[in-house]
Order: structure tokens, then sequence, then C-alpha cells
């Protein structure tokens, strides 16, 4: 943007500067993380994010003046106005849970809240993964089937109706296309057959608990040497369990709370075009934790090659991943390297 544009109005101990409304909202919206942006942006109709795309687009080099200039802004506008309550449990129960998952968020609102009512047979439903949302609706009409679908997340929704039988597809599909309005009588009566058929198919307990991610978890946390006991058990009781419950143990983005030492230590067993497939489809913060562990002129190579290579199947990069990780495994299992602070591991 022309300088001559920004230059009108003071802003103390800055340089002057004046941004429009417009121009200070593409601002404020560049300084937030991009889940809170995305959150933000899908509240706006199609020609308000015509028009502040633009402005993000159009602004260009972005100097502290001008951020100084939309948060005061910013700051003005809304002192006054306060925040509302209402929705304020279900703000509170969303942001938990994308902290720490459905299951603790749950037992945390429970404490946090023990007077709330139970949520309905459609918030729960929401919660769902799609293969227990099929029983909930097998057999059901299929306007019923489209009603819940248009309230499913988009590939949640897929999954339910690839699993519904053949027959269904095209009528629920033009239910969905077709709907409109849909009458608050219609959403009881579907909030009542959920409700419904979750007591008769999952009871109390209806959303799914443990299996092996859980207990990878609490293996991880709980430190080695409960999993150098705990591990050889499970293997000799259930060995599919057990090759599960190490999948979910060690994954690549375990990889990243590596220590340089330890990072090293795995690099070193690492073949270059194996690391350099595997960093191809890791984003760039997560690069670093492997970078800092290289000498800068290791370092730099490695960024030019995965720069060069071009575009690549997110099937190879997935291989590659899981090489690495088998290499991180064997050394941890040597006890060469260590996932956390292995305080355990001492005496």
């Amino acid at each position: 943007m022309p300088e001559d544009d920004l230059m009108d109005g003071p802003v103390p101990g800055a340089p002057e500067v004046s941004l429009t409304d417009q121009e200070a909202a593409a601002v404020m919206v560049i300084l937030l993380g991009e889940d809170q942006a995305a959150g933000m942006l899908s509240k706006l109709n199609p020609a308000e994010l015509q028009v502040l795309g633009e402005k993000m687009c159009a602004l260009g080099e972005i100097g502290p003046e001008a951020i100084v200039h939309a948060i005061k802004g910013f700051v003005e506008r809304t002192e006054k106005l306060g925040i509302r309550a209402d929705g304020r449990n279900q703000q509170v129960r969303q942001l938990m849970t994308r902290a720490v998952g459905t299951v603790k968020a749950d037992n945390l609102m429970q404490r946090i809240l023990p007077d709330e009512p139970e949520a309905s047979g459609l918030e729960i439903t929401r919660w769902l993964n799609p293969a227990s949302i099929v029983p909930l609706v097998k057999g059901e009409h299929p306007q019923a089937i489209a009603v819940l679908l248009v309230q499913l997340e988009a590939d949640v929704a897929a999954k339910v109706l690839q699993s519904l039988p053949n027959d269904q597809h095209t009528q629920v599909m033009h239910r969905i296309a077709t709907m409109g309005p849909v009458n608050p009588e219609a959403i009881v009566m579907l909030e009542e057959l959920l409700a419904r058929r979750i007591a008769e198919h999952h009871g109390k307990g209806m959303l799914h608990m443990g299996g092996a991610k859980a207990t990878a978890e609490v293996i991880n946390a709980a430190g080695k040497l409960i999993e150098k006991r705990v591990m050889p058990e499970i293997t000799k009781m259930d060995k599919v369990l057990a090759k599960a419950i190490e999948n979910e143990m060690f994954k690549w983005e375990h990889l990243f709370v590596l220590d340089p030492q330890s990072m090293g230590a795995l690099l070193r067993e690492v073949e270059s075009d194996v690391l350099i497939n595997a960093l191809k489809g890791t984003e760039e913060p997560s690069r670093e934790v492997f970078f800092r562990a290289m000498s800068s002129r290791a370092a730099d190579g490695v960024k030019d090659e995965i720069a060069s290579r071009g575009r690549l199947r997110m099937a190879d990069v997935i291989e590659a991943q899981k090489a690495v990780v088998t290499v991180a495994r064997r050394l941890a299992a040597e006890g060469v390297i260590a996932f956390g602070s292995g305080d355990d591991d001492y005496v």
C-alpha cells in the first residue's frame, strides 16, 4: 500500500499512520493464529470475506506502527462492549475439548458444572465416530438421516453415508439437496430418536474410552520403568494388542520432543534420503527440532534438498516417517535415546 495512504491520524509513541476500518480488521486477522482466524472468518458472509481477503493481500509489508494503530482501534471499539455470557458454558467445553480431548473435557466439565443438564442426543452424536453413528440411524427414514447428516462435519457425514445400504444413498442425498427450512418439531423428534438409540446401543458410557491410544499415553507418561515391566507382559497376553499400543507410543510427532543429543543420535542412524522424504511432509516449525541437532552447514544442505525435491506422494512421506520411527523405537529400547526427562532410568 502506498505510504501516502497510511499517513493520516497520530498514534502516541509511533510514526503517524492511518488505516481504514477494513484495513485494520485485516491486520488483526493476520495477527491471529490460524485456528482463531479461521474460526472468526467462518462467521463472515462471502462478500465480507472477499473484502477482507483483498485488504489482507493488498497491505503488503505491515510495519509496527500499523499494528499499534489496529490494536489501539480494536481496544477503543471494544472497551465498552463487554462479553456476553450467552453460550459461555459451551464455549468453555469446546476449548477444553480442543485442549485435552473429548473424554477428559467431559470429566472436567462435570466437575466445573456438576448441575449442568446432560447433553442432548444430537450433541452427543456430534462427538461420536462414524462407526458409532451408523447403528443409531439404521432402518430410519431417509428424511431423518438427512436431517442428521447436515448437522455433522462433512467428512463424518460422508463416512456415515457410505456405511448405509446402497439403495438409501440417493434418497438421503436428494432430501439433503431439497431440504430447505426444517420444522423445529423434526429436530425434537430426531433428538428423541438419537437419545433412545444411544441408550439402547451405548448405555450411559456412550463415548468410546480406553483403547491402544489411551494405554500408550499412560505408559508414555509413566516412564521407561513401567514400559519395560508392562509391555512384555501385554505381549505375552496379546501380541496384536501389544503391537497396536507400540504403534501409538511411537509416532512421528513423538520425535519432536527429543532433546538435541537424542535427536543427533537418531539422525546418525537414518539415511539422508529417508530423512528428506520424512521432513518433506512436516510443517516448518517442527522441522527445526531436527535442524537444531545438525550443524548449520548440514541443516542448510537438508533444507536445499527438501526445496529441490519437488512434489512427493503422501504415501512416500508416511513410509519414510515410519522408517525413522522404527529406528527411534530401536534406539529407545537400547537406551540410546530417551523420550521426556527419563528420570526414572536413574537411581
